[in-house]
């Protein structure tokens, strides 16, 4: 079958099913296109809690279906591949956490919303890089907060907010490995071209950046400043938004792009559609559990 096909069975699959399909920013820009909502995962948290849809496709990791089951018990949620895993999520497991907590007694926790279930249902409050710093804010200067899994986000939010969070040392295996020689070689070819760097980043890459902020401010930025030209210093995907609401601007990626991410296809999105499958289920017990810290994230925001 070819793309044109695959996209018309899509499209009335998506009507006789009567489906939504979600998808992130960092999805094929084929994928982005064919989808209803293209977000960040707040966005589509938002989004995923308000559908009168049947059928919730997510087109992304499994941790944003995870939080669409969570937000809609009663719904059937899909995904796409269910190897489209997600390293930070990946590098905090919740029996490790747990035991975490057990050596800091008096802890709250704030997990990113780049994690399991299992561990949301051990959070206090969840929250994405679009809100973490406001969620933060709202708990009192002497509350003892634990934040996990990303360890670069977590220290520009204890710098923003003059807080000292314990942090969990995870990582997103994209914006992890972006370099300083990268950027700065990039920044010498064009010399004109502003530095957009995501909070995931190391703190050297962070200290580049003209712009630091969540995927979602990012590209507000690059639709509101005067500037021309941009270096992209998070996962490529987003650049085919920025390019969509400003085509007239350039943008330079710094190369790195999610492996699990590129899962998401055209042809899986079909199979999805036509077969029901791969769904999301999830223990109700933990899934109750998980649904609290994501509904105070949610109140908060």
């Amino acid at each position: 079958m070819d793309k044109q096909l695959f996209i018309d069975e899509i499209m009335r699959l998506r009507i006789e099913k009567n489906a939504v399909i979600l998808a992130h920013y960092y999805t094929d820009s084929e994928v982005q296109d064919i989808a209803d909502y293209v977000g960040d995962s707040l966005v589509l948290a938002k989004w995923a809690a308000k559908t009168d849809a049947d059928i919730i496709v997510m087109c992304g990791v499994n941790f944003m279906g995870e939080t669409c089951k969570i937000l809609c018990p009663k719904k059937k949620v899909l995904v796409l591949d269910l190897n489209a895993g997600c390293s930070l999520a990946d590098s905090c497991e919740a029996t490790k956490l747990q035991t975490f907590m057990n050596e800091h007694p008096g802890y709250k926790v704030v997990s990113y919303v780049n994690t399991t279930a299992a561990v949301k249902a051990l959070s206090d409050v969840v929250v994405t890089s679009s809100n973490a710093v406001k969620v933060v804010e709202s708990y009192p200067k002497d509350e003892k907060l634990i934040f996990g899994p990303d360890k670069n986000l977590g220290t520009y939010i204890n710098e923003l907010t003059g807080r000292d969070m314990l942090l969990w040392n995870g990582g997103c295996h994209v914006h992890s490995s972006f370099t300083v020689e990268e950027v700065c070689s990039l920044k010498r070819a064009h010399p004109n071209a502003e530095i957009l760097v995501h909070p995931e980043c190391p703190k050297k890459i962070q200290e580049l950046a003209d712009k630091l902020g969540s995927t979602a401010d990012l590209l507000k930025y690059t639709q509101t400043t005067s500037s021309t030209e941009f270096i992209v210093a998070t996962e490529a995907g987003v650049i085919h938004k920025m390019r969509e609401a400003m085509p007239n601007k350039v943008y330079y990626s710094v190369g790195n792009v999610c492996d699990y991410m590129r899962l998401n296809t055209l042809e899986k999105l079909y199979q999805a559609l036509a077969t029901e499958q791969p769904e999301i289920i999830i223990d109700e017990e933990l899934s109750s559990m998980a649904l609290k810290p994501i509904e105070k994230m949610l109140s908060l925001s």
